[in-house]
Order: C-alpha cells, then sequence, then structure tokens
C-alpha cells in the first residue's frame, strides 16, 4: 500500500475526479499563501463563489426597489424561500411540499415537538442518544420538563455499546422494545456528531413506529453530507442546519421537514403569520388556518439575506447530484482511513465505523501517544499544531478530533497532507 502515500498517487486520484471542478468554485482559505488543507466543512463549509453575487443582489434590490422588492423584479421576497424548496427537497430525499428553510436549528426542533411530543402519563418518555450534541439533549430536557414530567425517568438515554462510543442496531432495538410501552417520542441523528457514526433511519423509524411512538431526526451532520431518503424512511419529522455541509455560511437559516401524512394535521402547533395559508394571508384575519405541509410551521417572513447564500450552495449540489458527491465522499474518507491504519496506527485511533454504510465523510481520531504525550494531552498538541501547518479539522471534547473530507472541494493531496502533517508531529 506504499504507493498510496506518494504524490504522484494522490494527483491522479484527483485528476480522474469527475467533481474536481467544483473545488474552484469555492473560496479556500490561505495559510503562508497556499491554500489551507480545510478538514471542517461538518462545522462550517466553505463560502460558494456565487453566494456573493446571491447576497449583493439583495442588497441590490433593498436599495433599488425598496419595499416593493417584495413584488416586483427577480428573486421576489414575498415567495423568496421558495427558491431554495425544490432543491433542498433533492438534498434531502423528500417532497417540496415536505420541506421548508425557516429559523434555526434549535428553534426547529421545539417546534416539531410542540407538534410531534405529546406526551401522557402512561407515555411520558422521549429516547435519544447519549452523549448527543448539547442543544438537542437541552431542547428534549426541557421540553420533558415544561410538559411537567421528570427528566431522571422520562429522558432515556441510550449507552453506547460498541467499542469508541458507537451505537449497533440491536442496541436501539432493544432499547425501543424495552421502554415501547413509555415511549412518546424518539428523537436520534442522522449522524452523530462526535463519533460520525451514520444510522439506518427508515429501520429505525419503523421500529419506533411499531412501538407507538412518533420518531423525529436530528440531521446536521447528514443534509449535504449522506444521500437522504427522508420521505421514504417514513419519519415523521426532521430538522438539520444548512452552514456545514450546505455551505450556507455562519448562522444560516435551517431546514425542517414534515412528512406529507402530517400536511394537515390536527395537531397543535405555535402559529405565525407566515404559517397561514397564502391565499388569505394578507386578510389579516384573526384565524389561523395553516398552509398545507411543511410550510405551515413558519413563523415569521423569512430572512433574505440569511437565505441567499443557500441558493448558491444548492446550484452546486444540483450540478453534482448526491450520487456524485456520496461516491466521492467514500473514496476521500476511505482514502483516509487506508493512510491512517498503514503510516499512523500506533499514532492514532479511528473512532468511526470502519464500514462506509455507517459513516458519511468524517473520521473521528483519538490521539493514542506521541511527544511523549498521551491522551487528550497528546490530542491538544497535535491539533495545535497542524494548524501551524495549514491543516485545520476540529476538536471535540474530550479528546476527539474530527477530520472531514468535504467532496465538494477537498483533495485526496489534502488527504495526503494531514497524514503527513501527523507524521511530522511525531517526529519532532
Amino acid at each position: 500500500m506504499t504507493e498510496l502515500f506518494s504524490d504522484d498517487h494522490a494527483k491522479a486520484q484527483d485528476a480522474a475526479d469527475p467533481l474536481r471542478d467544483l473545488r474552484d468554485e469555492f473560496l479556500i482559505p490561505q495559510h503562508d499563501g497556499s491554500d489551507q488543507a480545510y478538514f471542517c466543512g461538518n462545522s462550517l463549509g466553505l463560502q460558494p463563489k456565487a453566494a456573493r453575487a446571491h447576497v449583493e443582489e439583495v442588497l441590490d434590490k433593498w436599495a433599488n426597489e425598496a419595499v416593493e422588492g417584495h413584488f416586483t423584479g427577480q428573486a421576489q421576497w414575498m415567495p423568496y424561500h421558495e427558491l431554495v424548496r425544490d432543491g433542498l427537497a433533492r438534498v434531502v430525499g423528500a417532497l417540496p411540499s415536505e420541506v421548508v428553510a425557516m429559523n434555526s436549528l434549535t428553534a426547529n426542533l421545539h417546534l416539531m415537538m410542540v407538534s410531534f411530543y405529546r406526551p401522557t402519563r402512561e407515555r411520558p418518555a422521549i429516547l435519544m442518544e447519549a452523549g448527543a450534541f448539547p442543544s438537542d439533549r437541552y431542547a428534549l430536557e426541557s421540553q420533558v420538563r415544561f410538559h411537567g414530567f421528570d427528566p431522571a425517568t422520562d429522558l432515556i438515554e441510550l449507552q453506547p455499546d460498541e467499542a469508541d462510543g458507537t451505537f449497533s442496531m440491536e442496541a436501539i432495538e432493544r432499547a425501543i422494545a424495552r421502554h415501547g410501552p413509555r415511549l412518546a417520542l424518539i428523537v436520534w441523528p442522522g449522524v452523530q456528531y462526535r463519533s460520525g457514526q451514520a444510522f439506518d433511519l427508515r429501520e429505525i423509524a419503523r421500529l419506533g413506529h411499531a412501538a407507538g411512538a412518533v420518531v423525529g431526526f436530528d440531521c446536521a451532520h447528514a443534509a449535504g453530507n449522506l444521500p437522504l431518503q427522508l420521505h421514504d424512511s417514513n419519519a415523521d419529522f426532521a430538522v438539520w442546519c444548512h452552514y456545514k455541509y450546505m455551505n450556507a455560511g455562519p448562522g444560516a437559516v435551517a431546514g425542517c421537514f414534515v412528512h406529507e401524512r402530517h400536511a394537515r394535521t390536527d395537531r397543535p402547533r405555535f402559529a405565525g403569520w407566515w404559517g397561514h395559508e397564502q391565499a388569505s394571508r394578507f386578510r389579516m384575519g384573526a384565524d389561523f388556518v395553516p398552509t398545507p405541509g411543511a410550510d405551515g410551521w413558519q413563523l415569521s417572513n423569512p430572512p433574505i439575506l440569511g437565505l441567499a447564500p443557500l441558493r448558491g450552495s444548492l446550484e452546486l449540489f444540483d450540478r453534482a447530484g448526491m450520487a456524485a458527491l456520496r461516491a466521492k465522499s467514500e473514496r476521500l474518507t476511505g482514502y483516509l482511513e487506508a493512510l491512517i491504519r498503514e503510516r499512523l496506527s500506533a499514532t492514532l485511533q479511528i473512532a468511526t465505523p470502519r464500514e462506509p454504510e455507517r459513516r458519511g465523510a468524517q473520521l473521528s481520531l483519538r490521539v493514542v501517544e506521541g511527544r511523549g504525550l498521551a491522551g487528550r494531552d497528546a490530542g491538544r498538541s497535535l491539533f495545535d499544531f497542524l494548524a501551524t501547518q495549514g491543516v485545520l479539522g476540529d476538536w471535540r471534547e474530550p479528546d476527539v478530533i474530527r477530520i472531514s473530507p468535504m467532496p465538494m472541494y477537498n483533495t485526496h493531496a489534502d488527504v495526503l497532507r494531514f497524514v503527513r502533517a501527523v507524521e511530522a508531529w511525531r517526529r519532532a
């Protein structure tokens, strides 16, 4: 396998990449006059060059048309969120009516739980994974308390049963079977943020529904990363953000999915005027009539400047297609794994599943030893050293370095550069 470690091999793989031109559509941060090796797309995606044009279009429209920009010319603001609807549906595998770009992820999670977490004395419980992203846990715990139940007994956190903190489907199935009679809701990640493990959403939804629970997914680390099929998964709802793999900028407007079977639900919801049916919205009536589909959960008119960059990113997703992006992702992440196992097995431990179908564009790494250090101290030492070499991943407490080769802009040469930087740190 030593040929994998050569510049010629990396260059040949990149030259043969059918998506190689996508990298030119992004602004790559610089380090000492050269492109940085940026592996942080699972935290903040790089800026598409087209984003600026879409933002400037909004600014120019505001300058020249002011309030009339809602109704006149190109990219009118009144229906602006509809400009991203079809593209989002293609990325997450949904019907256009099932998706909407609105709010932020945690706000959307709360809005979904208003409608879909309806606990009773017999069924008060929510099942989630232990070690979830803190915002999810805060939201779920607060909802349990809001409804008058006790998180100590009614927020069930499933502990991982596999090495390195991952979950087997058997453990998830056992937990649903054990707690099923008490479960009101299951909220599970599409991809676990710390370990990078991907899950079979369709099977989890099937098991949850068979137990009588509602099932929703946090797809923050899955949207734009994996070829999701949210409609076919039969999930009741899903939420995600657009600033990671979706490259829509810091604090970008988030996304939400509501399955079409709930399009005209009579479940309670928190209502706002932008969720009112479009035909009568401006009659300013007293009674709320929800728009059918995911649009009916909107509260306020969308922030146009916040949505604009997402249009530029979605153009690239449509140009590439999720199938091709996933194929390249598997090649890049597989190359990273192969080099680590060949060159760095005594230095780095991979905490992400080996099977490609159980992971996305991320390897979570723990540093075994190096420079006379071990554990967290070694991890922080390596992480800080990588930054000095223009190689940027991200750190997650207590001891994980996440390296995410993003198929839109990362290359085999980037991966090789990371491995060589780790070797340089180890030698120093």
